[in-house]
């Protein structure tokens, strides 16, 4: 039998060391999510995620102004996880109706999906689809606040009221409540254009320090800014009726009928919820009712159609529109014969005002 030559041993000896320190090396965990979360990271959340920690409900983003028309968004949540969305508003009329008939389906069933506001447009409904986002962002980023007020009523929370459309533009307010108080104040829509520029930077400021000095709706109008001081002021108070009922002191509850805290000594919380504007075909309609022992006990709109032929419809159907919610306590109500178009408005808004106490 011939030997092996010493330099072939020595040749074939390393070959099975590098081997060896090659297939080692394939052994090696990667580095992935699930490795992370075995060591005790957790990966990083990404942005508009859905907030995790126990927020149930319904929450509605704020209305998102496209070229088309409004997109609002409604979430419906359990434990934190988006279990539903809709689109409570939509852009409607002409080809909008195909494109949104088409389009919004698949956005709901996208958002459900991935959890978050990273969704991708539909095609052919671009408009549609970065309103959409907007409103659903929003809606997570109410949720996202809500989750951290519920961890203690200490902790400051954000309350965005809901747009309030004035003759020269829509004004919208948000606002930061902490112990009770407003902490700051500032509007994120106000009119725009021309003369508005200048009226809304003169009165806006005054409106905002005014509003945290009174810690509730009750502020003066500034002088030469009076549409934008109403819309303003209706819009602060929608912000304030969101407030948790029993969640600080009563200064920042609003003021008159718009009581957001504990009412009375023993009769369990009274809350006045503000609902989302519905657009009609004859104009908005808002509903705002007062809630105690889970009852509604108050219902009544602050916005209705008007104008014309509208003011006489208004006037007939809203009265017994309210005393409908109040009679069934909730929103499955009849609509009022030949006010078709009110009737649907109110009951919506009545739906996504209920939706804030939670039911």
């Amino acid at each position: 039998m011939r030997k092996s030559h010493p330099v072939r041993r020595a040749v074939l000896a390393g070959a099975a060391t590098v081997s060896g320190i090659v297939l080692l090396l394939s052994l090696k965990p990667a580095s992935d999510p699930g490795s992370a979360q075995a060591a005790g990271q957790a990966p990083p959340a990404a942005a508009g995620q859905a907030p995790q920690g126990g927020v149930n409900g319904a929450v509605t983003g704020d209305a998102a102004q496209t070229q088309y028309g409004a997109v609002q968004v409604r979430l419906t949540m359990n434990n934190g996880k988006i279990t539903q969305a809709e689109a409570v508003q939509a852009p409607k009329g002409g080809r909008s109706d195909q494109i949104t008939a088409s389009s919004v389906p698949r956005l709901n069933q996208a958002a459900v999906a991935a959890q978050s506001a990273e969704i991708d447009a539909v095609s052919g409904a671009t408009y549609t689809s970065a309103g959409y986002k907007k409103s659903l962002q929003s809606a997570l980023d109410k949720a996202k606040a809500s989750a951290g007020a519920q961890q203690g009523s200490g902790n400051a929370q954000t309350l965005t009221g809901d747009v309030a459309q004035t003759q020269y533009g829509p004004v919208q307010v948000r606002v930061t409540v902490a112990g009770g108080k407003i902490t700051k104040a500032e509007a994120v829509q106000a009119p725009k254009g021309g003369r508005s520029d200048q009226i809304t930077s003169s009165s806006v400021p005054r409106l905002n320090q005014a509003a945290v000095a009174a810690g509730n709706a009750d502020i003066d109008a500034v002088s030469g800014a009076t549409y934008t001081s109403a819309g303003y002021k209706k819009s602060l108070q929608s912000a304030l009726d969101k407030a948790p009922a029993g969640g600080g002191s009563s200064q920042a509850a609003g003021s008159g009928g718009g009581q957001a805290a504990g009412a009375g000594g023993g009769q369990g919380a009274t809350q006045t919820l503000t609902g989302s504007v519905a657009q009609t075909q004859y104009g908005p309609v808002q509903v705002r009712v007062t809630v105690a022992g889970g009852k509604i006990t108050k219902a009544e709109a602050v916005q209705a159609p008007k104008g014309g032929r509208s003011d006489q419809i208004t006037s007939s159907s809203v009265p017994r529109l309210n005393q409908a919610a109040v009679a069934a306590g909730n929103a499955q109500i009849d609509a009022v014969s030949g006010a078709t178009y009110t009737s649907a408005g109110y009951k919506q808004s009545l739906q996504s005002a209920l939706d804030q106490a939670g039911g």
